[in-house]
C-alpha cells in the first residue's frame, strides 16, 4: 500500500512537510483501537534468534531507526510500532536552534537518495527531556544522538556534548557523539585526532563517574581516508568508548545521475552511500580484529543490504532513507532476512 498509494502522494509534497504529515498520520492511526495490534502483526518479527545482547542492552532485534528521523523525541513510540529493535533520537543540542534555511531536504528518486542540510534543527535538550519523561512504553531502547550548537565555537564544543550527556543520561540507553554531520560549519574538524580524543576522553570520564555507565558510540563520516580511519580506531581504543556508527551522510556526489546543482550544499544519504559505508565497516572490523562494535547505516533498502553490513562486521543496523523509498515493511523484510540466514547457519 505504501509504494502504490501513500508514497506517490507524499512525493508530490515538500519532503520536510511530507515527513511531518506522515508522523502525524501514524500517531492518529495508532490511537484507533486494534491498530497497534494490527501493526505488530504486519511489521514485527518476534524470534529469539533475532535478539542480541550488546553493551549490556537486550535488543529484541538488530534493526534500528537512525538519528534524524525523530530529532525531538516526538514519535519514537509510534515508530517502534513498526517493528524496530531500537530508536535513535536527535541530533539534540543544548539550546534550541532553527537549523538552516528551507528548503533543506531533497529527494533524488532516480538515485534512491536524499540530500539534507537540516543543520541540527531541534527544540533543545530540555524540551526533549520533557517528552521523554512522558513516555508510556519504557521497553523501547532509545539512543541519544548529541551535538553542539552552531553558535558554540569548536574550542568550547566539549561543554555542549557534556551538557547533553548529563541532562539525557537518565533517559536514554546509549549515546552517540555526532561530529560528522556536514551541515554545521566546522563540525567535522572535531573528527581530527587531538580534538576528538579530548572530547571522547572527557565524556568517558563523566560516564565512569556514574553508578551505571552508558555505552558511548562515535558516528563517523564516510568521507574519511584510510589513514583517518586508522586514527579513529586508535582513538576508540585509547579512550575506551564502546563503538562506532558507520556512517553519516557523504559530501561525495560523483556517482549521482541526478543534477543537484540547484539543491546546493548538504549531506547525501541512501543507495549511493551503500558501498562506502559497508567498505568502512569491513575496514574497521578487520583492522581492529573485530574488537570494535559497529552499527551499520547507509544505503540499506533490502534484507540483502542489511546482511551485507552484518557480514562485513556490523552487529546492528539502522535505516532512514530506505524507509522513505521502501516504506514500513522494510523493517520486517530485513529482520526476516536476518532470521533466515541464522536458521541456515544452524
Amino acid at each position: 500500500m505504501y509504494k502504490y498509494m501513500i508514497k506517490p502522494i507524499m512525493f508530490l509534497l515538500d519532503p520536510e512537510k511530507a515527513h511531518h504529515i506522515t508522523v502525524k498520520m501514524l500517531a492518529i492511526l495508532l490511537k484507533i483501537p486494534g491498530i497497534k495490534w494490527l501493526f505488530k502483526k504486519l511489521y514485527s518479527v518476534d524470534a529469539p534468534a533475532l535478539q542480541k545482547k550488546i553493551w549490556g542492552i537486550h535488543f529484541p532485534n538488530p534493526v534500528g531507526l537512525a538519528a534524524g528521523f525523530d530529532k525531538d523525541g516526538k514519535c519514537f513510540e509510534q515508530m517502534s510500532a513498526l517493528g524496530f529493535g531500537f530508536i535513535e533520537i536527535g541530533t539534540v543540542t543544548p539550546l534550541a536552534q532553527q537549523g538552516n534555511e528551507k528548503p533543506r531536504l531533497f529527494r533524488l528518486p532516480s538515485d534512491r537518495a536524499l540530500i539534507n542540510r537540516m543543520g541540527f534543527n531541534n527544540d533543545g535538550v530540555d524540551a526533549l527531556i520533557k517528552r521523554l519523561k512522558k513516555r508510556k512504553d519504557k521497553s523501547i531502547i532509545i539512543g541519544g544522538n548529541i551535538g553542539k550548537n552552531k553558535i558554540t565555537p569548536n574550542e568550547h564544543a566539549t561543554d555542549d556534548y557534556i551538557k547533553c550527556f548529563e541532562e539525557l543520561y537518565t533517559f536514554v540507553d546509549y549515546f552517540v557523539v555526532n561530529v560528522s554531520s556536514p551541515n554545521t560549519p566546522g563540525l567535522r574538524e572535531l573528527q581530527e585526532k587531538e580534538p576528538l580524543t579530548k572530547l571522547l576522553s572527557t565524556l568517558m570520564k563523566h560516564n565512569k563517574d556514574k553508578i551505571a555507565p552508558k555505552p558511548i558510540l562515535l558516528k563517523i563520516a564516510p568521507d574519511l581516508t584510510d589513514s583517518q580511519l586508522d586514527d579513529i580506531i586508535d582513538i576508540v581504543n585509547n579512550t575506551g568508548i564502546h563503538g562506532i556508527i558507520s556512517t553519516n551522510t557523504t559530501l561525495d556526489r560523483s556517482t549521482l545521475t541526478t543534477d543537484t546543482t540547484q539543491m546546493g550544499a548538504g549531506g547525501l544519504s541512501g543507495r549511493p552511500l551503500q558501498f562506502r559505508s559497508t567498505e568502512i565497516i569491513r575496514y574497521i572490523h578487520q583492522k581492529s580484529g573485530g574488537t570494535i562494535k559497529i552499527i551499520g547505516v547507509g544505503g540499506i533498502e533490502s534484507g540483502a543490504d542489511a546482511l551485507e553490513k552484518l557480514n562485513a562486521g556490523a552487529c546492528l543496523v539502522q535505516i532512514y532513507s530506505g524507509l522513505v523509498y521502501e516504506g514500513p515493511s522494510l523493517v520486517k523484510k530485513i529482520n526476516t532476512a536476518i532470521l533466515n540466514q541464522s536458521m541456515q547457519k544452524e
